[in-house]
């Protein structure tokens, strides 16, 4: 805790109220009900005189929130002050002052009668002013772009989340039966109070979309990687599942939404995202590297001469479809999938399945290009070998040091999310290249796995100044992603490479 002196709680209440108003959250008329839930969260009974509060205009209610979170500890509201607690205590304080579901809705289709674009734009900061989306912690993220032959991949290290503390571990282990809700992204989870082992949603609110006559709902993530980082998830908690209906919805998204793209992990372990037990997408309004990446070689598909069909140039294996034509592009997207599905290459090392165990499946996206429609089709596998443990199409071991986590859907698309401990390991790494002690680095349990990586930097970029080191160590690191990408795709960029993915297109044509 920060402070031992008791905050004027009904100081805070009042800043609070006035930060509703700025941000319209609630209304003049919606004060004094906003107040009231307040002090029967505080278990308050009010005072004669309420203080006035300093005119003051702030991005985000967290200076507030901390002091009456202070608080709520001293008094013993909050029984443990960890992050955890926290945590679900201030999502149900900004819950008196977040507007309820149905009005949220009501709002966002009323602004989408005037635009899309106003309408994600307006709920988006919403999510952010209710403090659903912490953008205090999102901007401790560190971000930059490295130039690689592949264009300017954007390199993040992701410092926002915090760790969970041994309370909620222990309370995740304690209760394993729970199952309400059944996972973090269910509709349920709106207006949920939370648990140690599960986050706070109470200020959480989502948008129902009509996706090919099925309902889904639009939420933003807690922790968003790009702008308006969106969640389009099912109603229904059903598994991940890439099929033909599911090109369809993407689709039919676009044509919503057209300043969105939209995506899906891949449907299998290794190659898929982190939660494959529930349907879901994501999409926002970014432009991803991949998505400027141009098409290398166009192709043509007996049948499908409408559409425009090539692969791009990318690190992975990528076939780009467009057209006028949604349906169209579904039909010929779903011949590639069930292609896929059945592909064999020993010659590349790929195996469709094995013991009934199935490899093939796909990463799509979408997105509207002018008057067309654009789906990009990364083919995937995660077959396992000896050599490659964790996938012979995964991250090898030479850039496990940079990362050797699954490469998932926004990855995919040229966005690195790297993990938080390279800030500190590249800083180290740093001062003992200027200190011309790289060797002794190898004895460094931190920063040893990084040496031989940072012995062809330096061979690279020869006498490189203090000022250069860390931007040159940066965009290598933004190299390195490159390669991971490159070990990720399932036809590799030299020429038997891509002789074998011609194969696979032939195949799909006859």
């Amino acid at each position: 805790m920060r402070h031992q002196k008791k905050p004027n709680i009904y100081l805070e209440i009042e800043r609070l109220l006035q930060y509703g108003l700025q941000k319209q959250l609630i209304e003049m008329v919606d004060a004094d009900y906003a107040r009231n839930a307040l002090l029967h969260l505080f278990e308050l009974n009010g005072v004669e005189s309420f203080p006035h509060p300093p005119e003051e205009q702030l991005d985000t209610p967290t200076p507030i929130l901390e002091n009456m979170l202070d608080y709520a500890v001293i008094t013993g509201l909050i029984e443990e002050d960890t992050v955890t607690e926290r945590d679900l205590f201030d999502s149900k304080i900004m819950n008196t002052i977040v507007p309820r579901p149905s009005e949220v809705i009501r709002q966002f289709y009323e602004d989408y009668r005037d635009s899309p674009i106003k309408a994600t734009s307006t709920f988006y900061q919403l999510s952010k002013d209710s403090q659903y989306i912490r953008t205090n912690r999102i901007a401790k993220n560190v971000h930059w772009y490295s130039k690689t032959e592949y264009g300017d991949l954007e390199m993040t290290i992701n410092l926002s989340k915090p760790e969970k503390d041994p309370k909620a571990i222990a309370a995740a282990k304690a209760n394993p039966s729970l199952a309400y809700p059944k996972c973090l992204l269910c509709k349920e989870n709106v207006g949920y109070a939370g648990r140690l082992d599960h986050p706070a949603r109470d200020q959480h609110r989502i948008i129902p979309v009509n996706l090919e006559g099925e309902n889904w709902y639009m939420q933003y993530s807690p922790y968003v990687y790009y702008n308006e980082h969106a969640i389009i998830l099912s109603e229904y908690h059903r598994p991940m599942t890439i099929s033909h209906e599911g090109f369809d919805r993407l689709l039919h998204f676009t044509e919503q939404f057209p300043h969105y793209f939209i995506g899906s992990n891949a449907d299998l372990p290794i190659v898929g995202g982190s939660i494959l037990s529930h349907d879901h997408f994501q999409g926002g309004h970014h432009e991803f590297p991949m998505a400027k990446a141009e098409i290398q070689e166009k192709v043509h598909i007996n049948g499908y001469r409408d559409l425009t069909i090539g692969i791009v140039n990318w690190p992975m294996s990528v076939l780009r479809l467009r057209g006028k034509n949604r349906k169209r592009l579904t039909e010929l997207a779903n011949k590639i999938l069930t292609s896929w599905r059945g592909y064999t290459d020993r010659d590349v090392a790929l195996v469709h399945e094995t013991d009934g165990e199935p490899h093939n499946t796909i990463t799509p996206i979408a997105r509207m290009r002018g008057d067309q429609f654009e789906l990009d089709l990364v083919l995937r596998n995660n077959r396992t070998s000896a050599k490659h443990p964790m996938g012979i199409f995964h991250p090898h071991e030479e850039v496990h040091h940079i990362k050797k986590e699954n490469i998932g859907l926004i990855e995919v698309m040229g966005l690195a999310v790297l993990p938080g401990r390279l800030v500190d390991e590249m800083e180290k790494l740093a001062s003992y290249i200027e200190d011309q002690h790289l060797d002794r680095a190898l004895h460094d349990e931190v920063v040893a796995k990084h040496v031989p990586w940072a012995k062809k930097v330096i061979k690279k970029h020869r006498s490189l100044s203090k000022d250069q080191l860390r931007d040159t160590l940066r965009h290598e690191i933004g190299v390195a992603f490159s390669t991971v990408l490159e070990h990720a795709g399932v036809f590799k960029q030299d020429e038997a490479g891509q002789q074998a993915f011609r194969r696979f297109i032939n195949q799909v044509t006859n």
